[in-house]
């Protein structure tokens, strides 16, 4: 039977590579000549990547602080518009770096792919201050120079832009930082949930800095010239780029792909359902469909690396909902702020620097919850398990979103004013945006909590070659949670003709809204809660587990039963010579 040795050789060299698995790389470690680079060089490739990471955020901060004001004063667009473009570009911007890791692995190649991708993220970068553009900011003696495109080939430039810099983002998040590129395969999970913390706090600092600095300048000092620094933020990572492509292009090791992930679960579904329409079955699980030997196209160790990874699938499903509440920052509340009274001492605040709120509680808690985590990691007698900060950061969420309907109903009681953003009057109520920051602060606790939290078990529950494709599921469905708040917003606009999602919010009714939200987001809690004992044990070994499950592991494991048995039988005293014969 050639085809059955050719299988056990491929589950032997497997289980070989498996027990020998080799350190992968520092990003830029060529390791040609074997030796480990010095400790200033992993300190410069670390800085380096940071570096990088760092400006591709700042640019696709700077991108959405203030895209709401810019649709709705600029482009002519209703506030449902507005927040569903704001969803969607920000949930394009998480799933391509999964369609570009795909890309680089299969079909472009990673040199090739990263240059491109730094030519569109250019290219974005540069055409969204065109489309800002009506160069009423730039004088030539005392006479405007007007060169103001039309709206509609204004609303083409601007998409074009959008899709062009959420690509040219997935390419430096998937190739040139890729989680695989901090080097955390040998960290327990201790270490790896305080650098998920900490990375995190980095980011939402950076972000904080750009809410601040770059919605001010867009919305009042030149708010033209605005969309200029996010080109100079993309400016700036790609020089960084091009100065260390040699160091920075890190090529991770896996042992599985998207693709295969897909097809094994494609290919069990049909399996079980045609073996249950025709036939009985008496496979233990149903993705066992796929396996070769009960008439499926995949491997063994595919299937049981899918069979992990399927694990995580009811954690990844109950992130959805939550991560819809999450986009309430940049649509709903957004627009809640822009109705209010942003006057302060005689100072016009930036809409978007209300999101500083919700980045506080976060900077202030991550050391606070590292403090906690070494305690709980270092007792050896408690099963300690992050679902616990899940559990508990989705009902922040839940009530910060319920805390916004009340606040709505609130803001509605004040009487209006009239309120001068980026050279528009609108009418705002004189309620002191300050009154929105409950809110703001739930939902900055919730990040705070379940962000690291959702990272760490995506990344310590699978088997260390599943690792990556685990993390791109992840952001898979957080991508889906962000397109699902657009559909939110576009189904509750049409369904109630604009009365829960309307365009001027003292007309409407909001707050119905955020209470419908509300409650879905409880019952998604509650759902979580039932299953969050699923994922407490942090300390099993799946790479083990992993090896264990195969036929190769399975044999051994009998074979040694088989001579421990026979063993067994030459020293017993019990049994007579003729029956030992």
């Amino acid at each position: 039977m050639p085809d059955a040795d050719r299988r056990d050789m491929q589950e032997k060299g497997f289980l070989n590579h498996m027990a020998h698995k080799e350190q992968p790389p520092l990003p830029g470690r060529t390791n040609h000549a074997g030796k480990l680079p010095q400790p200033e060089k992993r300190l410069q490739e670390a800085v380096c990547v940071l570096l990088v990471e760092l400006c591709e955020r700042f640019t696709f901060f700077g991108i959405v602080c203030n895209m709401i004001l810019f649709c709705t004063v600029k482009l002519g667009y209703r506030s449902y518009q507005a927040a569903i473009v704001n969803m969607c570009f920000v949930g394009t911007s998480t799933l391509t770096p999964v369609l570009v890791g795909w890309l680089a692995e299969y079909l472009v190649g990673r040199i090739k792919l990263v240059c491109i991708c730094m030519f569109l993220h250019f290219l974005g970068t540069a055409l969204l201050p065109m489309v800002s553009f009506p160069f009423e900011d730039v004088h030539i003696d005392r006479r405007h120079i007007l060169h103001t495109l039309p709206k509609r080939e204004q609303k083409i430039v601007f998409y074009f832009a959008l899709l062009t810099a959420s690509l040219g983002i997935g390419g430096i998040r998937a190739i040139v930082c890729p989680l695989s590129a901090y080097s955390l395969e040998d960290c327990g999970p201790k270490e790896v949930l305080s650098f998920f913390n900490w990375f995190h706090w980095l980011v939402n600092l950076n972000s904080a800095v750009v809410f601040v600095s770059i919605s001010y300048i867009q919305q009042s000092v030149a708010r033209n010239l605005g969309f200029l620094i996010p080109f100079v933020s993309g400016l700036m990572a790609m020089i960084t780029i091009h100065m260390v492509r040699g160091e920075m292009i890190y090529k991770p090791k896996t042992d599985s792909s998207l693709l295969t992930t897909f097809g094994v679960i494609f290919s069990a579904l049909r399996t079980c359902c045609v073996r249950y329409r025709y036939l009985s079955t008496g496979v233990t699980a149903w993705l066992d469909h796929a396996k070769e030997n009960h008439g499926g196209q995949y491997s063994e160790t595919q299937v049981e690396g899918t069979k992990l990874l399927a694990r995580l699938f009811p954690l990844f499903a109950f992130q959805i909902l939550y991560r819809t509440c999450i986009m309430q920052i940049p649509s709903g509340y957004y627009l809640q702020t822009m109705n209010s009274n942003l006057h302060f001492s005689g100072f016009v605040l930036p809409v978007a620097a209300m999101n500083v709120i919700s980045i506080v509680p976060l900077l202030i808690l991550v050391p606070i919850l590292e403090c906690i985590n070494s305690w709980l990691f270092s007792s050896k007698d408690t099963g300690y398990s992050p679902t616990i900060y899940i559990v508990v950061g989705h009902l922040s969420a839940a009530l910060s979103v319920m805390v916004a309907g009340f606040s709505e109903i609130h803001r509605k009681h004040f009487p209006q004013v009239e309120q001068t953003l980026s050279e528009e009057v609108l009418l705002v109520s004189s309620m002191p945006c300050f009154h929105l920051a409950p809110q703001y602060i739930l939902l900055g606790v919730a990040e705070a909590l379940v962000t690291p939290s959702c990272s760490l078990l995506s990344f310590q529950l699978v088997p260390e070659g599943m690792r990556g494709i685990s993390m791109h599921f992840l952001a898979l469905f957080n991508g889906a949670g962000c397109f699902m708040g657009a559909f939110f917003v576009q189904t509750a606009h049409a369904g109630t003709q604009g009365n829960w999602f309307p365009h001027l919010l003292h007309e409407g009714k909001l707050e119905r809204f955020f209470f419908f939200l509300a409650s879905l987001m409880m019952v998604n809690t509650l759902g979580f809660w039932t299953i969050a004992h699923r994922y407490n044990n942090l300390h099993q070994d799946c790479t083990n587990e992993f090896r264990g499950s195969l036929p190769g592991e399975k044999l051994l494991k009998h074979e040694k039963a088989i001579k421990h048995y026979n063993t067994v039988l030459e020293s017993s005293p019990i049994l007579s010579p003729m029956e030992k014969t």
